[in-house]
């Protein structure tokens, strides 16, 4: 049985105690160790659907690009580590990370040009924790697939409907573009990618 930790504790004292090959899975939130939701099968499916799709778009465009299982994201300077549902890694970057190697942690915005979290029931951290620390890391694209309509009615509307939320950095600030039902998803960093929305949500239609 793993021993979680209630004290506050250091990004450091996080990656130590971190369980190995656990069934729970957990980030580090401000100095706080948060167990995170077991994930549903359609969030797998969504998940495991776009990392395929992107997979085949590193290819075709012959990008120093990758997408590994698990990296903790930490915002440099604070106690806190995610991981997120799909990262898409700059190997021409690792150089300048200085934790890669040993903790498989990235912390500079120009190693991940696109990140993305599929919402769970915990949807404030992606709308509000983990945007604005995306966002001041300097990350280029976010985004948010809330496939289940779970946020709040201001992110995804009122009667609440799925939702892909896109940001894209313009001047340091994160701009936001919706898609829902047909509408065909624009990324800046996949250009050529050819989905829509729906396309997505259905991911994990059985």
């Amino acid at each position: 049985m793993i021993q979680a930790l209630t004290k506050l504790v250091n990004f450091q004292e996080f990656v130590e105690w971190l369980p190995e090959n656990a069934a729970v899975r957990y980030e580090l939130h401000n100095g706080d160790i948060v167990e995170m939701a077991q994930p549903v099968g359609e969030h797998e499916e969504v998940k495991g659907f776009l990392t395929i799709e992107i997979s085949v778009e590193i290819k075709h465009l012959g990008l120093p690009y990758s997408i590994p299982n698990q990296v903790i994201v930490r915002p440099p300077e604070k106690d806190s580590g995610y991981f997120p549902d799909v990262l898409v890694l700059n190997r021409a970057n690792l150089g300048k990370e200085t934790l890669w190697q040993k903790q498989s942690t990235l912390s500079l915005g120009a190693s991940i040009p696109l990140v993305i979290e599929v919402v769970s029931t915990n949807w404030r951290d992606d709308y509000h924790l983990k945007y604005a620390d995306y966002e001041e890391m300097g990350i280029e694209e976010y985004w948010i697939v809330d496939y289940a309509a779970l946020g709040g009615r201001n992110f995804i509307g009122n009667p609440k409907q799925p939702t892909i939320s896109i940001c894209n950095l313009v001047e340091g600030e994160y701009q936001i573009v919706k898609f829902r039902d047909n509408d065909r998803i624009v990324s800046q960093i996949f250009p050529d990618l050819n989905l829509t929305a729906n396309q997505i949500f259905q991911a994990g239609a059985v």
